[in-house]
């Protein structure tokens, strides 16, 4: 059924092919850009047909050809800039009346499906050969940005990388950390991971655990499973319950494997979640209500363990199974659902999937709790996740990894549906106005952010309030390498917000300090007068402190310290955050009381205490009708 062979149409499909191709990608642009968008045309093409077919099963493929086609020009393309009256246009107006549209700029692997995103909702792409340096709206790329550049960020601009997110997208700092919040907060709200040994590193403590399973008589071994700490895409996984079966030639992280996952008629799947993080202070939680359920091609078999078709759910891998294609019973071809389709089936078994959906949101918010003090602050940026939530058969759900740049490549049409929308509602998530378009300050005069200026004050003589002594730091501030052009988020080279990159200048030890001063001449008995006039402000270990004034401001809460670049994520009207963006909703702050717990930073105990309240309400006894649903599902 999913064999096509549809453009094997008449002359008139022919044609109808080639005005839909050149009135949906307008002529211009490079030869290879040509060949990319003649290449993306082919696969959205193709990836609807399958679609139609699959949900039209004796539907004439001629006709399917040609209705599949008409549906993508009339409908498929249109940027939904058109049907929401309130996302910001791409383009504005300068001083001299002419528009001026909103520039992308993005790194060479970005997935294409980005800018084609971007290009029609009427952006245009960046060039280095043409346009300033600072000429840009939004910069996206696949790894980390550097924080030089988090540094030099504009009011107009936005980043798609936090810093040092890496703490939970590597399986083993994630691991770590989880159980650190476990010791910290206890196992009641932090057992939605499964047990960890990071090797070689906990080898004897998972010799051990080995050890003392098999010891028990009559108890039901674990099996396991092995992951590289920094592969993706299922490379390089193992999963065994003999130890003699376990062989490993680089750091890896071995987990309980869940034996006992939620089938859907036979076959084992997953959650793909993407969730978008605009801020870690005050810390702010999108997720995204349209994610993707990804399905293995072969029914599952603990017998068989080497089979990756049956347990990893992979689309990197299911793809190249011999039952891609195939008609699969109840999930059809391919390996993919969207969240509609899978909450439609579970309701179908009689499933009341709420308090699931419920549990999922709360592991979210704890794993991003869990580094969300140690994040730098930073302006301007915003983070698409992608957490893989495995559900067992009691309908506990499962956090499996979490994806630093998830994959937005096509693969199906499922892909294609899920991903350009979320695209948009990203962009749209990013509130650009207006003034955005014209990509300068309103005034000339420079300025520094929230950040610059209290760090300073750790290094400096207490000054004036004004911004031309706070940016000029006199006393022992280290000098700086002047910036090409001011920038509204200055970072101190001596500031541990740098991380690794400010070794350029050791931190300063009791032990430093003391040789400092037995090597420094000493001072004139008149330079000592001053030094009851100054004031040595004491560092603090937190970034919360510095970032009090990043609150959501009230009309009567602006605070001296407040950052100059404003928020962009929050609404003009009530000074909050924008409730739901397209299918975008927020899911943190998620009361009064959370709010409170980030204004100045993040307090994680007050926030800890409000999740365990709120799940404490959740906690109602299951119906009944949901249990045989359980068993339904697993049989059907």
């Amino acid at each position: 059924m999913c064999d096509m062979q549809c453009f094997t149409g008449s002359y008139g499909d022919l044609e109808l092919i080639k005005y839909t191709f050149s009135v949906s990608f307008p002529k211009g642009g490079s030869l290879e850009r040509k060949k990319e968008r003649s290449s993306n045309w082919h696969e959205t093409l193709k990836m609807a047909l399958w679609e139609d077919i699959d949900y039209n099963p004796g539907s004439d493929r001629i006709s399917t050809a040609t209705d599949a086609m008409r549906n993508i020009r009339m409908g498929g393309l249109r940027s939904p800039r058109k049907e929401n009256k309130h996302i910001i246009p791409g383009k504005g107006a300068d001083s001299g009346g002419n528009t001026k549209p909103l520039v992308f700029r993005l790194h060479v692997n970005v997935p294409s499906l980005v800018r084609e995103v971007l290009l029609e909702r009427g952006w245009i792409e960046y060039d280095e050969h043409e346009q300033d340096q600072e000429d840009w709206n939004l910069y996206w790329r696949s790894y980390p940005f550097r924080m030089t550049e988090h540094r030099d960020i504009k009011p107009w601009q936005r980043l798609n990388h936090h810093p040092e997110t890496i703490r939970i997208t590597r399986k083993d700092y994630l691991a770590r950390h989880l159980k650190r919040m476990k010791g910290i907060y206890g196992t009641n709200l932090y057992e939605f991971s499964p047990a960890a040994f990071i090797m070689p590193n906990d080898y004897v403590k998972f010799i051990t655990e080995y050890t003392k399973e098999r010891q028990v008589p009559g108890k039901k071994l674990n099996y396991w499973i092995c992951k590289p700490v920094d592969r993706s895409r299922g490379r390089g996984i193992l999963i065994f319950q003999d130890i003699k079966d376990f062989v490993y030639d680089c750091m890896v992280i071995v987990q309980k494997y869940i034996s006992n996952p939620l089938l859907v008629s036979g076959y084992k799947w997953d959650l793909r979640l993407y969730v978008c993080v605009t801020s870690f202070c005050p810390l702010t939680i999108y997720i995204y209500e349209e994610g993707l359920v990804r399905f293995a091609t072969e029914k599952f078999d603990l017998e068989c363990l080497d089979n990756v078709y049956a347990h990893l759910t992979n689309t990197s891998i299911n793809k190249f199974g011999p039952s891609y294609r195939k008609d699969k019973d109840v999930i059809g071809c391919g390996c993919k659902w969207n969240f509609s389709r899978f909450r439609a089936y579970l309701r179908s078994r009689n499933i009341d999937d709420r308090r699931l959906w419920q549990k999922i949101h709360h592991i979210v918010t704890l794993t991003l709790l869990a580094i969300t003090p140690s994040v730098p602050f930073t302006s301007n940026c915003f983070e698409l996740f992608g957490f893989d939530i495995l559900v067992d058969d009691k309908l506990k759900p499962w956090l499996l990894e979490v994806n630093h740049s998830p994959g937005l490549r096509l693969d199906c049409a499922t892909d294609l549906i899920v991903k350009r929308k979320m695209l948009h509602d990203i962009i749209d998530l990013l509130n650009y106005k207006e003034i955005d378009t014209l990509r300068k300050y309103k005034g000339a005069a420079r300025q520094v952010s929230c950040f610059s200026r209290t760090q300073s004050l750790l290094t400096t003589t207490q000054a004036e309030d004004s911004p031309d002594s706070l940016a000029g730091g006199k006393g022992k501030e280290r000098p700086t390498a002047p910036s090409p052009s001011p920038s509204l988020l200055q970072f101190p080279r001596g500031s541990s917000v740098f991380g690794r990159m400010s070794t350029i200048y050791p931190r300063e030890t009791l032990t430093s300090q003391l040789r400092e001063r037995m090597n420094t001449p000493k001072k004139p008995p008149q330079s000592k007068s001053s030094a009851p006039n100054q004031t040595i402000l004491q560092p603090s270990n937190s970034f919360c402190e510095p970032l009090q004034s990043t609150h959501w401001f009230g009309p009567n809460e602006l605070s001296t310290h407040k950052p100059l670049i404003p928020l962009y994520f929050i609404s003009d009207s009530d000074k909050r955050p924008f409730p739901r963006v397209g299918n975008f909703v927020l899911i943190f702050p998620f009361n009064e009381a959370a709010l409170e717990a980030s204004r100045n930073g993040i307090n994680v105990k007050s926030v800890i205490q409000e999740i365990h309240k709120l799940m404490s309400k959740e906690l109602q006894p299951e119906p009944q009708k949901g249990n045989k649903g359980l068993l339904n599902l697993q049989k059907t």
